[in-house]
């Protein structure tokens, strides 16, 4: 049985969830059915993770490169347009592939073409006059792909509003994690609290993110000034790096913070870190699913987050977790403190989010609904492609 050939392409293999998801999925995916590629442009964190899968093909391009360069940007779609020869499938991940490789894989005739909005180019806090640029680019790509797979029915609605599209374009396929990985064991807590050097008397309140303005790391610092004054015994961690590194070191040596709140750069052992929380707090400016928020859930962390992109959609305000306007550190702060003063509230939030976390959100399930996919338009692509499939697939046009 003839497999598909199916290439992810993703601009840089960062340390993020849309990275890590695109990441499983070419280690993961169907080798009975898929030959799988995954293609990024270099530099990134997880290009050697991405290096370790053996029965990939992965190609790190150094000429994809994420600013804007018309003439660059040019000759890469062309690079991607000949490399493109023979694929079945092109998966598009992040804004700027998603634009190239769009543009490519219609030149190149590539049967099949997906992209996944892990939240969309555009968002409020850019300048007017680029977020229409960006939404003028998305409209115009959205043309040269047979899906818009959304991990939040947040960012479906804006892109219809939009006109990004149309509806029978788009599913919905969530970011996924495996729960059990984040379960924490008995004594795991204890030991990663005293690893990190932090008493039995503290609050600790943590984060996973890295230092982009997306994810508003000088609003996490604010709601570390304002929670902290009213409550010494909090404490503070961000996990991850950033460009906005130096301008966070500053606020926090301004505010007096020095010690309160600390950096911890990028770390692997999420699990762990996750256990010496008692609070994850999220307060990003704009998202699609973050991942982190699934992760806090898993491990049975009350999480304070901003009401932004998909997290509406797993959190239920007050209940699984508390949800906050965005850019308004008094109001998460005020949540914070909530959660501080009442270990009772803490556990009872921790034990609804784990149970809020179902199917939809199990990275084994996000696979097979993309492959499920995959096949479906595989089997309606007007070429021989689609015969191929049908013929395997019995004619239904479906994997299940």
């Amino acid at each position: 049985m003839r497999r598909f050939k199916v290439v992810h392409l993703i601009t840089r293999l960062e340390l993020g969830g849309a990275q890590q998801n695109t990441l499983y999925c070419a280690a993961n995916h169907d080798r009975t059915r898929f030959e799988v590629g995954l293609w990024a442009g270099a530099g990134g964190p997880l290009d050697s993770a991405a290096r370790s899968i053996a029965d990939a093909d992965v190609r790190i391009l150094p000429w994809l490169l994420h600013p804007i360069r018309p003439t660059r940007d040019a000759i890469a779609t062309a690079r991607l347009a000949r490399a493109l020869s023979g694929v079945d499938l092109l998966h598009t991940h992040s804004s700027k592939a998603g634009l190239l490789g769009r543009a490519a894989a219609r030149l190149a005739g590539v049967p099949a073409v997906v992209h996944t909005v892990h939240g969309w180019s555009f968002n409020a806090t850019q300048p007017a006059p680029l977020r229409r640029l960006y939404i003028g680019l998305e409209r115009r790509a959205a043309r040269w792909c047979d899906r818009l797979i959304c991990v939040s029915e947040a960012d479906r609605r804006i892109g219809l509003s939009l006109g990004i599209g149309k509806a029978s374009q788009y599913a919905i396929v969530r970011s996924g994690i495996d729960p059990e990985e984040f379960r924490l064991l008995p004594g795991m807590r204890e030991a990663a609290r005293a690893a990190l050097g932090y008493q039995a008397s503290d609050i600790v309140v943590g984060t996973i993110a890295n230092l982009k303005p997306q994810k508003g790391p000088l609003d996490f610092v604010e709601v570390a000034r304002l929670a902290h004054a009213r409550n010494p015994s909090l404490r503070f961690f961000f996990v991850g790096d950033g460009p906005l590194r130096p301008e966070v070191e500053r606020r926090i040596g301004a505010a007096g913070l020095t010690g309160i709140v600390r950096l911890l750069g990028w770390r692997e052992d999420v699990r762990e870190l996750l256990a010496a929380m008692d609070i994850f707090l999220l307060t990003s400016l704009f998202e699609g699913l973050p991942r982190a928020v699934l992760q806090a859930m898993a491990a049975a962390r009350p999480v304070v987050a901003t009401d932004t992109g998909g997290t509406a959609e797993v959190i239920e305000d007050a209940s699984s977790g508390y949800l906050v306007r965005i850019a308004a550190p008094g109001e998460a702060a005020e949540r914070v403190l909530r959660l501080a003063g009442d270990s009772t509230l803490r556990e009872a939030i921790s034990r609804a989010a784990r149970a809020r976390l179902g199917a939809a959100f199990d990275v084994r399930n996000m696979v097979v609904s993309l492959e499920t996919l995959y096949l479906d338009l595989l089997a309606a692509a007007p070429s021989s492609q689609g015969a191929t499939v049908r013929s395997h697939l019995g004619g239904s046009g479906s994997s299940t």
